[in-house]
């Protein structure tokens, strides 16, 4: 009539469905989440160096400096501008020779993302209507050693 259980025996649960609905599940979210791919910087890198490339002297003169410190605050050729007035600078920088001239964009490391974002996002649209990629050099500045070191 009753069936007597042996002691210490762990009565065993099936589970062989398990790892097919979790497989399941992870293709519907995988399917169902959405990525934004729209961000990022589109740039267009340079070509490899050749075995024989002369190396282009630029002249100081088709340089445009721009400076991003940790606060947000850019300055061109060591004078603080906004956003609108860096662009304008720029699209009449870039309009003489658009192919030779070079934007030079310093930053400080501990500047925040979304300043660096919308100085590029500036830089790009000053370009646009050139209808030519810009040319743009970028250097993080590297803060100052301790111990009197240079």
């Amino acid at each position: 009539m009753f069936r007597h259980r042996r002691r210490g025996e762990i009565p065993s649960l099936n589970t062989s469905s398990t790892a097919d609905i979790s497989f399941m599940l992870l293709i519907f979210f995988l399917v169902t989440s959405s990525m934004d791919a729209g961000k990022g910087l589109k740039r267009q890198l340079p070509p490899p160096p050749q075995d024989q490339e002369q190396v282009a002297d630029i002249l100081d003169s088709d340089i445009l400096t721009v400076s991003l410190d940790a606060d947000g605050n850019m300055t061109l050729d060591g004078k603080t501008v906004t956003l609108d007035q860096l662009q304008k600078e720029v699209r009449q920088f870039a309009a003489v020779n658009p192919k030779h001239r070079v934007v030079a964009v310093k930053t400080d490391p501990q500047t925040k993302y979304d300043a660096y974002f919308r100085l590029q996002d500036a830089l790009v649209a000053a370009y646009r209507p050139l209808k030519c990629p810009p040319r743009i050099s970028e250097v993080v500045e590297e803060q100052g050693k301790k111990g009197g070191q240079p």
